[in-house]
This record gives C-alpha cells, sequence and structure tokens, in this order.
C-alpha cells in the first residue's frame, strides 16, 4: 500500500478513538426503580437489579470511554458525560423459567457537558435460555441486565432523542 494511503487509513481509524479521548461517563451506582414501578417485592429484595443495570451499563461503556464513574447521585449539569436512569418495569415472578417470561425495562437520558444528547427506553425479555428450567429468576432477570448494558453502551455511541 502507498505510504501516504497508509497513513490517511491510520488517521481515518484513529479519528473515533480520537473523539473518545479524555471522555469520563457517570452513572449512578445504583440504577432505582421508579415511583409507581410494578415490580414483584420479592425481586425488588432479592435479585439486585440496580445494581447489575449499572455494573453492566459500567463494563460495556468502559469501552467507550477513557473513565466510567459509579457515583451516588448523577450531575446531568456534571463536565463531560453523564448518564441517569430508572428501571420502570420488571415482569417476572418466582419459580424460574416455570413461571413465565421474564423482562426488565429501563429508561434513560444521555448528557453530555450538561445538553441532553439523548433519551431511550430499553426493554429485554429471557425465558433463561440454554437449561432456562433449571434458572432461578434473579438469574434469568441478570441476563435481561446484562443485555440492556450492551444495548445502552451501544447506544450511547449514537445517542436520539426517544430511542
Amino acid at each position: 500500500m502507498h505510504p501516504i494511503r497508509s497513513a490517511v487509513l491510520l488517521i481515518a481509524l484513529a479519528l473515533p478513538l480520537a473523539a473518545a479521548a479524555g471522555q469520563t461517563l457517570t452513572i449512578p451506582k445504583k440504577t432505582d426503580f421508579a415511583k409507581g414501578a410494578s415490580v414483584p417485592e420479592a425481586v425488588r429484595d432479592e435479585c439486585q437489579l440496580p445494581q447489575k443495570v449499572s455494573e453492566f451499563v459500567k463494563e460495556y461503556a468502559d469501552k467507550n470511554f477513557d473513565s466510567v464513574k459509579l457515583v451516588d447521585k448523577v450531575s446531568p449539569q456534571a463536565a463531560g458525560d453523564a448518564l441517569t436512569m430508572q428501571i420502570v418495569g420488571v415482569q417476572g415472578v418466582a419459580g424460574g423459567a416455570w413461571s413465565g417470561p421474564k423482562s426488565v425495562t429501563v429508561e434513560g437520558k444521555y448528557y453530555k457537558n450538561g445538553k441532553l444528547a439523548g433519551t431511550f427506553r430499553v426493554a429485554r425479555r429471557s425465558g433463561g435460555g440454554a437449561f432456562g428450567a433449571y434458572k432461578n429468576t434473579c438469574s434469568i432477570l441478570g441476563r435481561c441486565t446484562k443485555a440492556i448494558g450492551k444495548d445502552v453502551a451501544e447506544w450511547m455511541k449514537a445517542p436520539s432523542m426517544n430511542a
């Protein structure tokens, strides 16, 4: 390959990385349940969904940011990028895969330097996957939160309103 073409290709490939360089994303340590959200009490008490949603978003977003900070309370006006989220719905009763499908729905807002850059609503549903009949409700809902974390991190690459 010609040296100039090689240099142009390298610069083009580095641009997305340079755009993310120096960026810090702030997300909540716990993605709280929305007021009035319909969540079975046992799920609320035992499944640790607020922590799981935030941890999975962080896990997948770590690839797109220099730093991802977990904080008690996210300020949308903070410098850098900030994500606010809440769990707005959970479907899942005890009994694992035998008691029907499980789902988690999360809504959020993404801010860049204090300005709203996008909003989303994401829902994931699972019957437990392979060997689902042998998984409990919390592990099935955990699969949903992992998929949500990946979805949100991917969406933040090109956020939009009402996604």
